[in-house]
């Protein structure tokens, strides 16, 4: 079995050496980058997964960060806030996942066993967050698009235009995996089963009246 290749960004050096051993001393992990700011995040192909710490030491939400990082790797952000604003704006930006600083040691591999293997996954109390937060989003109710990053909704747009995944990845510029792995978040997001329910929500997002 080939390790998942984990990438740590936190400036705070003792939960950032922590981690790094945590996953050192589990089974199926390698941690090829431990830093403390996103300059210093390798981005030559090596990193599966990017543990990312929402708030680093410019005091900002790093969610710019994740959208950009997505269209490469898979984001698990890991932050000690349950705001249902930062939560939702994780989500939206195309994270994997989104777990607090207090998470345990077996809950911490499951869920990133699960976003290493393309799904997508929140810490449980911060389903409860979510919930909360989305009745909130500036959007029509009936727009649950809404919810995605925007490169997940140029993946939609495509898919339900009836580009394949090769084709998608080609217009995108991005590879058929991470086609596939945007379709997965959004199939989780949406609580959509099939290229059908994707169509019906990506032609309602279309209409007029979903346009204020």
């Amino acid at each position: 079995m080939v390790n998942v290749r984990v990438a740590i960004v936190d400036d705070h050096p003792v939960t950032r050496e922590g981690m790094a051993a945590l996953l050192a001393g589990s089974v199926g992990f390698d941690v090829v980058a431990s830093v403390d700011d996103l300059a210093a995040l390798p981005r030559d192909g090596s990193v599966d997964v990017v543990v990312l710490d929402l708030y680093l030491a410019d005091g900002k939400p790093s969610t710019p960060a994740v959208a950009e990082i997505a269209t490469w790797a898979r984001v698990l952000v890991m932050s000690a806030s349950r705001a249902p604003a930062d939560v939702l704006a994780v989500v939206r930006s195309g994270a994997s996942g989104y777990v607090t600083k207090d998470t345990g040691k077996e809950t911490l591999l499951a869920v990133l066993t699960t976003v290493a293997a393309g799904g997508f996954s929140l810490s449980p109390q911060l389903a409860d967050v979510l919930a909360v937060a989305i009745p909130a989003v500036p959007a029509a109710p009936e727009d649950p698009s809404a919810l995605l990053s925007p490169r997940e909704r140029e993946a939609l747009d495509l898919i339900a235009a009836g580009f394949t995944h090769a084709q998608a990845a080609r217009r995108m510029n991005v590879t058929k995996a991470t086609v596939d792995t945007y379709v997965e978040r959004i199939r989780v997001k949406l609580q959509a089963g099939n290229k059908a329910e994707l169509t019906r929500i990506a032609l309602a997002a279309r209409r007029p009246d979903n346009t204020n």
